[in-house]
């Protein structure tokens, strides 16, 4: 099989598409042939030998990568046979390897994709939309807020846009250039606004015909998360959950006595004390997408091309959550699936086929269900 392998830190031309060996379930782990794979920018630190927020420079060589989706091929002992040739989609946590084409993960992991998903919409719910309902929760949105989103045509940037017009607000999306503004229009915003144009706080002013602000979502921090702060009124709230432009947004105690505003952080240590952790979060997220309340944009690039992803989500020229695909050539003809034994692990073959030919998880399942009867 192929993975991405990093050898030495460095820029994203340093990502290899290689050959490495099979991975092996050891027991309460599957192994997963993977359909897609986020790409996220704490990945592009970790790339450069940069520590990014709790994460730390991964031992060489190594497979980047913490988020997948596809389907169950091999189990381990111990594990419930019923996964066998589910979509699935998992968190893989700061072990990494998802930039693979197959990845052994512990079952408890998992999560079934529901009906309808994608492994693209997926794997961007698990991560990134995990995020937008972690940030979600801390400022409890209501039909009462205007709500300044910049970085709205990022991949948590317009979950948070959608959600906030879910909710009523009055909703002022910000971009990174013309067209990305443009993007931000479509998704409903009532002001979409060009973050790089030099007057752009006045053309906030001037879109909320008398509106103020009360609360700002900020991911990009910098320069343009303190613009975006001093546009909140008296009594409103910047809620922050990451700085993408490099620097958080500087905030003093003058700032925040002078503005008569709450500053509050969504992420970081406060997640990892978060009681029953993020499993239900999770849950939540996929069932948002099912639903169709929550609709993640994405930006694909093949599983080879991790180098030019990479490449282009730092230089902003992407669009929503950046996926890496894994094709997968069809099959010259179907077989029916059944299931053996190898190195002490049960293994699916077939069903891979069929869903890779048929595009559809429900003949996969209906393939397995028959495998089912026929070897039980």
């Amino acid at each position: 099989m192929h993975a991405i392998r990093l050898h030495e830190f460095g820029p994203p031309e340093n990502l290899r598409f290689e050959e490495v060996e099979l991975p092996v379930p050891a027991a309460g782990q599957v192994v997963v042939a993977v359909r897609a794979a986020g790409v996220h920018l704490l990945d592009t630190g970790l790339r450069r030998g940069e520590p990014s927020g709790p994460l730390r420079p991964p031992e060489l060589p190594a497979i980047p990568g913490r988020e997948v989706a596809g389907i169950v091929e091999r189990l381990g002992d111990g594990v419930d046979e019923s996964w066998l040739g589910r979509r699935v989609v998992c968190h893989l946590g700061p072990a990494g390897q998802g930039y693979a084409e197959k990845v052994a993960t512990d079952a408890a992991r998992l999560h079934e994709i529901p009906n309808g998903v994608t492994p693209e919409v997926a794997v961007a719910m698990i991560g990134t939309g995990r995020t937008a309902l972690l940030v979600l929760e801390t400022v409890r949105l209501t039909a009462d807020d205007v709500v300044v989103i910049p970085a709205a045509a990022g991949g948590l940037g317009a979950l948070l846009v959608q959600a906030a017009l879910d909710a009523g607000a009055f909703v002022v999306g910000l971009a990174g250039g013309a067209e990305k503004a443009a993007t931000v229009h479509g998704l409903g915003a009532h002001v979409a606004l060009d973050y790089t144009r030099d007057h752009w706080p006045d053309a906030v002013r001037e879109g909320l015909e008398g509106r103020e602000v009360t609360v700002v979502l900020d991911g990009v921090g910098g320069v343009v998360g303190e613009r975006a702060m001093r546009l909140l009124a008296p009594g409103g709230r910047l809620v922050m959950f990451g700085y993408s432009g490099g620097t958080p947004t500087p905030v003093t105690s003058q700032d925040i006595w002078s503005l008569g505003i709450t500053v509050t952080s969504a992420v970081g240590g406060k997640v990892l004390r978060r009681p029953g952790g993020l499993r239900d979060v999770e849950e939540r997220a996929l069932a948002a997408a099912g639903a169709g309340r929550l609709v993640p944009l994405t930006t694909t690039f093949p599983l080879k091309d991790a180098g030019a992803a990479h490449a282009a989500l730092e230089s902003r020229a992407t669009t929503g959550k950046v996926v890496l695909v894994v094709q997968r050539p069809a099959p010259d003809g179907l077989e029916l699936a059944h299931h053996e034994r190898r190195g002490g692990a049960r293994v699916l073959r077939g069903v891979d086929a069929v869903a890779a030919a048929a595009g559809a998880a429900e003949l996969a399942e209906r393939v397995v269900e028959l495998a089912e009867r026929a070897d039980p």
